[in-house]
């Protein structure tokens, strides 16, 4: 790591072309890769990554530079360079930067930290999911087992005296399952994630979630195409929040909303859900996978409420856009690594349990769609229009779920669909996925319990 005063000297550098604030973020990051086809390992790869980024304020403009050079002469030369974009420089320009110390207080305990657990540790437990992938059915023809660890340390201080680490640890493990009748093949997906250490492993059933991964993929194999139309839609819990995730967090992110360019600007206070509908953006749930203890700007992750029964309450918020909003920081600035400057994103976002009983959800729906695992998809964040697939699904006949199908897609608006969800279940469950946006990749979960959209256009055939 950096020492103190050379991290004052380079900040105070930033800052003299007249810039009003100034952050550095240095990241060491140790990541593990091991991939298995079919019961062997395929490749093994392990890296380090390692940088320093330097960002500068001018009112509302903003300039981001990184090196992986971290000498004083390499340092002060970008942070320049960087000051250079906002301003000339003026040798006049002094400012005298103390820096105090603050200690991150680690609220996701790790126990075993990958880095020192051997491979062959690791492919034990990617056997484990394998053989109970493989020996599910007859007809599944392929199982891809992905193992990943990441290690990051980092750094981060600024011009307002602001100085601290933080260390990030996570585990996560990828089946994938193809089952196959010699014609076509249908693939099932299950990717479980923590912000743990190894121990990641005794606090799941790897080989349970193996076997659904397989379940799936049998059982879609042999469904029929999904009929189209509009109809009521029961999503069941986990990652069914990715459609709030997709069609409606992202554009709570103040990085959409201090631009206009979200359905939600200029709402807050306003009914724009059902009463039924309570989010959550909640940083501080313990060792889940989009966990955080500071954000990327240092910021003190908290839990924060964005609609509660139906009327917007917050925005996530980031340092830049607080001063475009004039609002409150809310501890959501996230980034994938050094290279990219930080904005507003999620970190564990679902839809809070309601007051319906599953079986009720199901039992008064008299003709629909059960989407039991949602997939990928894709959304307008202007207009809120989406459209995603759904991986493993059921046609509802009288009450009860009937056939499998599959081929089917959810498409419409996200602002229409926070106002037609009317049935809530109680079983809240979170699932694993990496966002994407401007500021790279970063972890996140997505969550809910079932909930029922007394309509959505389902595409099938």
């Amino acid at each position: 790591m950096l020492s103190k005063i050379l991290i004052e000297e380079v900040l105070s550098k930033a800052l003299c072309t007249g810039g009003d604030f100034s952050e550095i973020f240095l990241e060491d990051t140790v990541k593990n890769n091991i991939s298995m086809v079919d019961g062997r390992v395929d490749n093994s790869v392990s890296g380090r990554e390692f940088g320093i980024g330097i960002r500068i304020f001018k009112g509302l403009n903003s300039v981001y530079a990184y090196t992986n050079d971290a000498s004083r002469e390499s340092l002060l030369e970008t942070a320049c360079k960087a000051a250079q974009a906002v301003g000339s420089i003026n040798n006049d320009i002094c400012i005298d930067i103390n820096l105090t110390e603050r200690i991150c207080s680690n609220i996701h305990p790790i126990l075993y930290v990958p880095s020192t657990v051997s491979n062959l540790k690791k492919v034990v437990e990617m056997k484990k999911a394998y053989t109970a992938a493989k020996n599910y059915s007859s007809e599944i023809a392929q199982v891809t087992i992905n193992y990943v660890d990441v290690d990051q340390k980092v750094l981060i201080a600024n011009s307002e005296g602001l100085l601290t680490n933080d260390r990030r640890i996570r585990t996560r493990a990828f089946i994938e399952a193809v089952a196959s009748n010699g014609l076509e093949n249908q693939m099932g997906y299950q990717g479980p994630g923590r912000k743990m250490g190894f121990e990641m492993f005794d606090a799941i059933n790897i080989e349970e979630i193996a076997r659904q991964a397989s379940k799936t993929a049998v059982t879609m194999l042999h469904a029929p195409i999904c009929p189209a139309g509009k109809m009521p839609v029961v999503i069941d819990n986990a990652f069914g929040g990715v459609i709030f995730h997709e069609a409606c967090g992202h554009a709570l992110e103040a990085a959409a909303v201090a631009k206009g360019n979200s359905v939600f600007a200029g709402k807050l206070g306003e009914k724009i859900a059902s009463d039924k509908v309570t989010a959550i953006d909640d940083g501080i749930m313990p060792n889940l996978w989009g966990s955080i203890n500071i954000d990327d700007e240092g910021t003190p992750a908290k839990r924060n409420v964005l609609i509660k029964n139906g009327i917007l309450k917050g925005y996530m918020i980031d340092k830049l856009n607080s001063r475009r909003m004039n609002m409150e920081i809310t501890g959501s600035s996230r980034r994938e690594s050094y290279k990219f400057a930080p904005t507003s994103r999620m970190t564990n976002t679902f839809i809070a349990p309601g007051n319906d009983d599953e079986n009720d959800i199901i039992a008064t729906t008299q003709q629909g769609l059960y989407a039991k695992q949602m997939g990928g998809g894709s959304v307008n964040p202007v207009t809120g229009e989406f459209n995603f697939a759904v991986v493993e699904g059921y046609l509802i006949k009288n009450g009860k779920i009937d056939t499998p199908v599959r081929g089917a897609t959810l498409i419409g608006k996200g602002a229409d669909i926070l106002f037609n969800i009317d049935m809530v279940g109680k079983n809240l469950q979170h699932g694993q996925g990496m966002c994407g946006a401007s500021s790279g990749n970063v972890p996140t979960n997505v969550g809910q319990p079932m909930i029922r959209v007394s309509e959505i256009t389902v595409g099938g055939r």
